[in-house]
């Protein structure tokens, strides 16, 4: 299987805000500093596990904090959105709104 390098891109609402970011400047830093390295992971194409959660939404466990997650859609196979993220005791709310959100991209982005 060949790896292949994936192009990042950050979800922005209608009115331009970034969940995944304000998610991640939340964060201290030492525990941004290993998201980050975890996203330049993904951009050389190393997803690791990923589990689809149906919609075309997708869920990264990180093995740090308060079993922090990543969720994201992607667009053909080159393409990844981190839609935005939490952890473990947010879970439910976070997988709906990562499926609203990959819906607003998909309406607004993708034709």
């Amino acid at each position: 299987m060949d790896i292949v390098p994936l192009t990042v891109r950050y979800y922005h609402t209608s009115t331009g805000r970034c969940p995944f970011e304000e998610w991640l400047y939340s964060l201290d830093p030492s525990i941004q500093n290993r998201v980050n390295a975890r996203v330049a992971r993904i951009s050389r194409g190393l997803l690791g596990y990923a589990e689809q959660l149906g919609g075309g939404v997708h869920e990264l466990k990180l093995d740090l904090g308060p079993g922090y997650r990543i969720y994201f859609g992607r667009s053909g196979n080159t393409v990844v959105i981190l839609l935005n993220a939490g952890h473990k005791k947010t879970q439910s709310i976070d997988v709906a709104t990562a499926h609203d959100f990959w819906a607003d991209y998909l309406r607004r982005w993708v034709e």
